[in-house]
């Protein structure tokens, strides 16, 4: 039997977790199955970014630094926060009765 861990204010809510987890790439096929679900790496990575602290202060109950700080790393190169970024943005935009898209920009300088 499993412990379920502590829950943070940061954690992921069921809503946000369906919105994201389309643009959270799964286990690889044919590879060693996830020792961590994705969500709980998100959960950390959330809390992390609130927190602001080192990695190697993430709580214990949270799956360790290394492996969170190694998909963050992984996402970052592979563009997923990007992806992650224009969904939530979409959907926001739609939420507020908006195009998913801009139709303009605007650009001020000095």
């Amino acid at each position: 039997m499993t412990e379920k861990r502590a829950t943070y204010p940061t954690d992921l809510s069921d809503v946000e977790w369906e919105a994201l987890a389309p643009s959270i790439p799964p286990t690889k096929l044919g590879g060693r199955p996830a020792v961590h679900e994705r969500r709980e790496i998100v959960n950390a990575l959330a809390y992390w970014l609130r927190a602001g602290c080192a990695w190697r202060l993430l709580p214990h109950d949270f799956p360790p630094w290394q492996t969170v700080y190694r998909y963050w790393r992984l996402w970052r190169i592979k563009g997923r926060w990007q992806e992650i970024l224009t969904v939530l943005r979409e959907r926001e935009r739609i939420r507020q009765g908006r195009l998913p898209q801009p139709s303009a920009g605007i650009v001020d300088s000095q």
